[in-house]
């Protein structure tokens, strides 16, 4: 990762996998449809109003900041992305997923988050987007209230794990077998799909000390 100052104009863009792999099908499969916009380097508590130059320079720092280097991973780039909301809305869109912390053992334990989006009624058509950050911990399954179930594929060289669903109002967290006996502490990011909120919940998945590494678990149950 780097920065990019702004003592010049700089267009910084890198492909995920699946764009080099379009690209790599000819200009026709690659095109563009949608695009976000992102604020994730600005600190407006920098805005300062009491500047002694005047109120052209209460944004100088802002504008001075630098800019973080492109990258494909969701955990450090565009997490605070801007949205358009309707004329007179008083409060942006929050999503706030319950419990906050999630902790249990391995083996097929099971767990339920509720997700709400608070100030809105947005997310009720196109539900949320619920990232699991490493796959060896569990597995998430929505309440089929969504728009579909998508998998993000490993990569050969990728060390971050994920699976993707998209949910209505609440998933569920089974614990998988843990292959060398140890705890796994991860994160599970939240995305509301039409609002842009965004939360995480933490979630641990402990060792059981009579499950041994070659034990299995009902697949029917747990939704593997």
């Amino acid at each position: 990762m780097g920065y990019l100052d702004n003592s010049s104009i700089t267009v910084d863009a890198i492909l995920t996998k699946k764009g080099r792999e379009l690209l790599a099908k000819g200009r026709d499969n690659f095109v563009i449809t949608q695009f976000a916009l992102a604020d994730d380097e600005v600190d407006y508590n920098l805005f300062n109003t009491a500047h002694p130059l005047g109120s052209d320079f209460y944004g100088i720092i802002i504008e001075n900041l630098p800019l973080v280097e492109a990258t494909t991973d969701e955990n450090f780039m565009m997490k605070y992305k801007l949205l358009s909301l309707p004329k007179n809305t008083v409060r942006i869109p929050k999503v706030s997923a319950l419990p906050v912390s999630v902790s249990i053992k391995e083996g097929g334990q099971t767990a339920t988050v509720n997700i709400l989006t608070l100030h809105s009624t947005g997310n009720t058509q196109l539900g949320y987007t619920v990232t699991l950050l490493n796959s060896d911990a569990a597995t998430i399954t929505g309440d089929g209230n969504g728009i579909g179930v998508n998998t993000d594929p490993i990569g050969a060289n990728e060390d971050r794990r994920s699976v993707t669903i998209t949910t209505g109002g609440s998933f569920t967290i089974t614990s998988k077998i843990l292959s060398d006996n140890t705890d796994i502490s991860t994160k599970i990011i939240i995305v509301g799909n039409e609002t842009g909120g965004r939360d995480e919940v933490s979630l641990t998945v402990t060792n059981d000390a009579t499950i041994s590494v070659g034990s299995t678990i009902d697949q029917t149950k747990t939704g593997i």
